[in-house]
């Protein structure tokens, strides 16, 4: 199978993911093979969020609306044509274990495709939190083009023969994977977290998109905004009136558990918050906060934290702030962009592509 049928399975692919947007779900007589899966899809909507409640159908709409966005001829053309030379050598197909995290909806899609593009078999071992989409739309791969049926594998046992391992957790995880895997060669991912930098100079539009960085998912991805860096002086005020249109995520019963679990804690502990009803700010110098809440710290100068964030890079997915910080913070992520990412914008800045090409 060329490089070419490859990627045009994957452009089917989002044409038939197009027809499930949060606006709306209608079919396109266009796309290939709905008879086959378009009501088939809608029941693994309601499969993925009874197993998994953080999974709601307007979570699992945003994801595939993201994918569809992005698995186009314009936009795999323009990510994989840094990779001609890499794609040009004769290279044996090899079997790529995939260990996937569960946090999000299809979070091990970008691995699952990169595998395949690069041309090698995948065997997927899933989270028991995210099951159902990823296989389901591997069937449809299979359909668009025959020769994936070949090439993909799901387990829930132990994992067959595999000639290299990419694995996706958290940094407990992640000493068990180099334990077991790290004689192969892998890519082994642990915890990160995002980060925003204000100055207190943002927009109100700025900090409402703000809002979509620290809420989506439920605040569960590792690109979700998870602390704020803050000047001195910086007045919360504007920050909550922007993200009050977030307030009905309270009506998530598992959101509003930990909302309310840890906001007594806190308490009980005496901690100083800022809170409104369906977040707390808590000044901490950690990196990961937990459901419902967002850490911040403040700053004396952008130079001394620049210095910072660049000595924890190893930690952190994203630094989000306004285009005005582009000449000083390296890799910025514009403000409500963190959930959109291209497909050149790889977990933990490692190179997928260059590491599957090089087996």
């Amino acid at each position: 199978m060329t490089l070419q049928l490859r990627i045009n399975a994957f452009i089917e692919l989002g044409k038939f993911l197009s027809q499930f947007t949060r606006d709306s779900i209608a079919q396109k007589e266009e796309v290939l093979h709905n008879d086959l899966f378009f009501d088939g899809m809608q029941h693994q909507f309601k499969l993925a969020s009874e197993n998994n409640g953080w999974f709601t159908k307007e979570n699992i709409l945003f994801a595939l609306e993201g994918w569809a966005q992005s698995l186009t001829q314009e936009k795999l053309t323009e990510w994989l044509a840094g990779y001609d030379t890499a794609f040009a050598k004769a290279q044996p197909q090899q079997t790529v274990a995939v260990i996937m995290a569960g946090n999000i909806p299809l979070v091990g899609f970008h691995d699952f495709m990169c595998v395949l593009i690069a041309g090698h078999k995948f065997v997927g071992k899933q989270s028991s939190n995210d099951k159902h989409l990823l296989p389901f739309l591997a069937k449809y791969l299979e359909y668009a083009e025959p020769a994936f049926k070949e090439t993909i594998s799901f387990t829930e046992d132990k994992l067959p023969a595999y000639d290299a391992v990419i694995a996706t957790g958290s940094d407990n995880t992640a000493r068990y994977f180099e334990y077991y895997f790290g004689k192969k060669p892998n890519i082994i991912r642990k915890n990160r977290n995002s980060v925003a930098v204000l100055t207190g100079n943002e927009t109100e539009d700025e900090l409402i998109a703000l809002g979509e960085d620290i809420f989506r998912y439920y605040g569960l991805g590792c690109r979700n905004v998870s602390k704020l860096y803050v000047p001195e002086d910086y007045n919360f005020d504007a920050f909550f009136k922007a993200i009050y249109h977030w307030s009905d995520i309270m009506n998530g019963a598992k959101y509003a558990n930990n909302y309310d679990y840890n906001k007594a804690v806190y308490l009980m502990s005496l901690f100083e918050l800022l809170e409104n009803g369906f977040l707390m700010l808590k000044e901490d110098e950690s990196y990961g906060s937990p459901i419902a809440t967002l850490f911040y710290e403040k700053y004396e100068s952008m130079d001394s934290l620049v210095e910072k964030l660049e000595a924890d890079k190893d930690r952190i997915q994203c630094v989000v702030g306004n285009t005005a910080l582009e000449s000083q913070v390296k890799e910025l992520t514009p403000i409500g962009k963190t959930q959109k990412p291209e497909l050149y914008d790889y977990a933990d800045g490692v190179d997928t592509i260059t590491f599957l090409t090089s087996l």
